[in-house]
This record gives structure tokens, sequence and C-alpha cells, in this order.
């Protein structure tokens, strides 16, 4: 799934994501360094892995998800 940053607290490393149909989810820092990222920029386009209906991970769109083997 792909989504475009709305918001990032770089304290926090938690922030929250559009998805295409405009729906807002927030993710939290550990979804954040699951991705391996240091920094989101507002308007960044990510990819999202989720585990139920909460955001588990968060990288930028050119890179690919993290393995959950």
């Amino acid at each position: 799934m792909q989504g475009t940053v709305k918001i990032f607290d770089a304290p926090t490393r938690s922030g929250s994501v559009l998805l295409d149909d405009g729906t807002e989810l927030p993710f939290d820092g550990e979804a954040f360094a699951a991705g391996g990222l240091r920094l989101l920029r507002l308007g960044q386009r990510v990819n999202l892995a989720m585990d139920g209906d909460r955001i588990s991970v968060v990288t930028l769109s050119t890179f690919p998800l993290p393995s959950t083997d």
C-alpha cells in the first residue's frame, strides 16, 4: 500500500499519511524505525505495511518493504 506523508514529527518519529482515497492513518515511531529511515518530508510518497488496522512499517516508495518471514 502507498500513501503520502501528511505529518511527521522528528522528535517522536511519528506522524500520519494520507492514502490515495483520502483516508488519514497515523503511524508511530516503531513503524518508522522498522522502515530504516532517518527523516520524512511532508508530501513524500511512502510504502506502508499494515498489521491489522495499524501501520507496522513506513518506508520510501523507492525502497522495498522489509520481509516479514
